[in-house]
């Protein structure tokens, strides 16, 4: 299939709003993804804004460790994003698979990370969802920041100069996100980064509980437990990045002029601008409604909606064998979370799975009649929200589409009483 100059190809993943392809550029031999929305789709869910604030904010994007969007093309009933093509994964599984990094490895990986929020807010983009799964990794290794379907530009703000949505995920977000009082992106933003870099170089959360309302009193608190063996320079510099006072939490100037974050810094070189992406068009193409352009009112009220709070447009999941919203999967429940955890494992067990436990968690797998290869492997684990209410998150780290969802299905069926999905509300 050709599309204009792109020659498309096999399918890379499929989500809820369309497929992504891969393609190559016929005259030059480049490869990209192409992202290919449904439009009717698009409307259907009701979120034609996210889209729009998705590409008109990658638009602005033009620097080595984020990822870049080329091209917008629109059809009567398709819109095709042409992205660049990431190979190396998600960083969150670097280091699920690998466990904590090398001091000078991690360095190098938040230098980058730095470096692309840096930029990001000097072009007035605060992304607000910074997390592993959101980080990208090249063939090199270097980072590439994706998912901008949650950010916030400068007309989001509000008359007090300050943003109002709470939104993020539970253990990257920041305290003053979750205090509802109105916050500033910047500093909230490196609040994420903070927590990064603490799971890049102690291998695991800073701040971490079954119970959500557990896990927001210890954010709040910032009462963060650095390991002494890591060096004084890494223990002071997250120290003050996770500082639960935004007013006195470091900023980037301050980190890019600490001594441990400076060693072997190379800063990164932005690419110059171009006008090669005429998001103007893209309103006439989908005949979406006009915005006012505030953020909107209508703000997350309770701890089940935050954990469930994901982008509609989430980009780590373009490079992956599904869209994210494929890749994990969360249901409620009403069972104890030892009674979930055993049915779990009886239920994958008879569909002929192989379970491992370890740390209170399941993780799932299936491998080839014919060969030693794992054919799929998916983390099971259960979240508290009261007493009476359990959250089961099923993520799938790799293998057979059909057949995790498939797993995923008798799971909610059998276990679940509703699912997460249909309780969560995206917003500004």
């Amino acid at each position: 299939m050709r599309l204009g100059k792109y020659e498309l190809g096999r399918i890379l993943g499929e989500g809820n709003f369309g497929k992504v392809k891969y393609a190559k550029d016929v005259d030059s031999g480049q490869s990209f993804a192409v992202k290919i929305l449904e439009k009717q789709r698009i409307l259907q869910l009701d979120i034609s804004e996210q889209i729009k604030r998705e590409i008109g904010t990658l638009k602005l994007m033009k620097h080595p460790n984020v990822v870049r969007l080329y091209e917008v093309l629109a059809s009567r009933t398709k819109i095709y994003m042409v992205l660049e093509y990431v190979t190396g994964g998600e960083l969150f599984t670097k280091i699920e698979s690998n466990g904590r990094l090398k001091e000078s490895e991690g360095r190098k990986l938040f230098q980058q990370l730095i470096d692309a929020v840096s930029y990001c807010h000097d072009k007035g983009v605060y992304h607000r969802d910074l997390k592993p799964e959101n980080v990208l990794l090249d063939a090199n290794g270097n980072i590439k920041i994706s998912d901008f379907g949650l950010s916030a530009l400068p007309q989001h703000f509000r008359e007090d100069g300050l943003l109002h949505t709470t939104c993020g995920s539970p253990n990257y977000v920041a305290p003053e996100v979750l205090a509802n009082r109105g916050y500033k992106g910047a500093t909230a933003d490196l609040w994420s980064c903070g927590v990064i870099l603490f799971v890049l170089l102690v291998g695991y959360l800073p701040f971490d509980d079954r119970n959500l309302a557990v896990l927001y009193h210890k954010i709040f608190k910032g009462d963060v437990h650095i390991p002494k063996w890591l060096s004084p320079g890494a223990r002071n510099l997250i120290r003050q990045i996770l500082n639960p006072n935004p007013k006195t939490r470091m900023t980037v100037a301050e980190i890019k002029d600490d001594d441990w974050f400076k060693q072997g810094y190379i800063p990164a070189v932005p690419e110059e601008e171009d006008d090669d992406i005429y998001i103007d068009e893209l309103d006439a193409a989908l005949e979406f409604a006009n915005t006012d352009g505030h953020e909107s009112t209508h703000h997350l009220t309770n701890a089940f909606q935050l954990i469930g709070m994901s982008s509609s447009l989430d980009l780590s999941g373009f490079f992956e064998k599904e869209d994210a919203s494929e890749r994990k999967i969360r249901f409620t429940s009403n069972y104890s979370e030892k009674d979930l955890l055993e049915r779990i494992e009886d239920i994958v067990t008879e569909m002929g799975f192989r379970v491992q436990k370890k740390n209170g968690k399941l993780k799932v797998v299936q491998q080839h009649s014919d060969t030693s290869a794992d054919s799929l492997s998916i983390a099971a684990e259960v979240f508290e929200l009261n007493p009476s209410l359990y959250v089961v998150e099923l993520r799938k780290s790799h293998g057979d589409a059909d057949l995790y969802r498939k797993l995923c299905t008798k799971l909610s069926d059998h276990l679940g009483v509703c699912s997460s999905q249909q309780l969560v509300t995206t917003s500004a």
